[in-house]
């Protein structure tokens, strides 16, 4: 436990971030693998804490290992090429049931318990008001989507009511043809479409390592060019590649800076965000540390 005295000087610390991240935009990414009840939890704390201080947060779910499940469970074998699920009509149904009807639920039931009288999550699919337009990535991987087109209104004027939007990444075309779209690039589009000071990654890695099999080697800070030199080199393991390109994709296009923390250390958005210390690696644009 500790003491009043760092207790105190935690508090302290927190104060210039909390100005000054006030009234800002924060996107944050909660991958499939990072998903768990107890984390869930101390995430929805951390998301509550962040809204009471004027942070407005958008929280975006991947749900991929959830999807793997369900599919094997109805005799479904999941297909992946180049990382990308392959989605047929029937796997698209298994996506949507998974990503919108129980992921999504599931954490914005976490996040209204902990807020107790005062309920704010609000569940939001991607084909929601328009929110996330697609266009079809490749006839190969069938229904796969990428986003042409955020429509972030439909975000800014939940936030504007004092809700957190927690959103699932299926879009639609202009006929109304559901997608299934990459979490991280999703989240990397709504984070450039809302102008957002940063973009966190929450995922089950401490986040960019120098050697892939000691977590002791964690590289905490680097800028897109350094990061983009990394995937290039092919000095990065292949699963991270596409949160590292988002990363990158996202500075380069104005958010302030991105994020790849470990989602399995219970409040890492705080620690991340509100002291000097962070845990994970971060993105700039330029050097400025």
């Amino acid at each position: 436990m500790n003491s009043p005295a760092e207790t105190a000087r935690v508090l302290v610390q927190a104060l210039p971030y909390i100005r000054r991240f006030t009234g800002k935009a924060v996107v944050v990414k909660l991958g499939g693998a990072a998903i768990d009840a107890a984390l869930d939890r101390a995430l929805a704390q951390d998301v509550l804490l962040l809204r009471s201080v004027g942070v407005r947060c958008v929280l975006v779910h991947g749900g991929g290992p959830q999807v793997d499940v369900m599919m094997r469970r109805l005799g479904m074998e999941p297909e992946f090429r180049d990382g990308l699920r392959v989605t047929n009509a029937e796997t698209l149904e298994v996506v949507r049931m998974v990503l919108v009807g129980k992921i999504n639920r599931d954490l914005v039931g976490t996040i209204n318990r902990e807020a107790g009288d005062d309920p704010v999550a609000v569940g939001v699919s991607g084909e929601d008001g328009g929110l996330l337009s697609a266009t079809p990535r490749e006839a190969t991987l069938g229904f796969v989507g990428d986003v042409s087109h955020v429509r972030a209104s439909v975000l800014e004027r939940l936030l504007d009511e004092g809700l957190t939007p927690v959103v699932s990444t299926i879009g639609a075309d202009d006929s109304g043809q559901p997608y299934n779209i990459n979490a991280d690039e999703a989240a990397r589009a709504i984070a450039v479409a809302m102008g957002a000071e940063k973009i966190v990654y929450l995922t089950a890695a401490p986040g960019l390592l120098e050697d892939v099999t000691d977590e002791d080697s964690l590289v905490p800070r680097l800028t897109s060019d350094e990061l983009r030199e990394r995937i290039e080199s092919e000095g990065v393991s292949a699963g991270m590649i596409p949160k590292l390109q988002a990363c990158a994709d996202a500075v380069d296009a104005g958010v302030g800076t991105a994020h790849i923390i470990d989602g399995r250390v219970p409040h890492a958005l705080l620690i991340e965000i509100l002291t000097d210390e962070g845990i994970g690696t971060m993105v700039r644009r330029e050097k400025s540390w």
